[in-house]
């Protein structure tokens, strides 16, 4: 059974969904597909990308300041949301995961915000269990704005300019 989203998570799932990514599934695969089950638009891109490879690891390098946040957040600061690999039979499947928990055993677990397309039998809103090794992205909202993201940057450029600088607007840097 799916949960209800609050309003900033809301906002993150829909910039994710909208213009082709943020919140989206983001996927990393070899071989490119038009869209998941559920009609979201879906952006694959190639496993050997350098750009996305860089923008993954910038975000791990900076995964210290989402669980700053996350453990000590502002009044300002919601929806703490992480992007994680899940390996499916095509490669791989970057996915957002709201409700985000640190688990005693030292893993994580959280919902997924979005329809998984190559994982059979999951949904979103599903839990799933997860390890920091798999996380590829952090975001939050500070002030309205999106911290974070920065596989989110890379997709930009092959979004309709419109949507693409409108989400450029809603982005924050950490």
């Amino acid at each position: 059974m799916a949960t209800r989203l609050s309003q900033p998570l809301k906002w993150i799932v829909l910039v994710g969904i909208t213009g082709a990514c943020v919140l989206g599934i983001l996927t990393i695969s070899p071989p490119p597909e038009v869209s998941a089950e559920d009609r979201s638009p879906v952006i694959d891109v190639r496993t050997a990308d350098p750009e996305m490879n860089a923008a993954i690891a910038r975000a791990r390098s900076s995964l210290v300041t989402f669980w700053a946040s996350y453990d000590a957040p502002k009044p300002s600061e919601t929806g703490h949301s992480l992007k994680v690999h899940f390996s499916t039979r095509k490669g791989g499947e970057h996915i957002w995961i709201a409700e985000v928990k640190k688990l005693p055993s030292g893993s994580y677990s959280g919902r997924f915000a979005n329809e998984p397309r190559d994982l059979p039998g999951r949904r979103a809103g599903e839990e799933v269990k997860f390890a920091e090794a798999d996380i590829s992205d952090w975001m939050f909202m500070r002030n309205g704005k999106i911290v974070g993201g920065e596989t989110i940057k890379p997709l930009l450029k092959s979004m309709p300019k419109a949507d693409a600088d409108a989400l450029r607007a809603r982005m924050e840097q950490p």
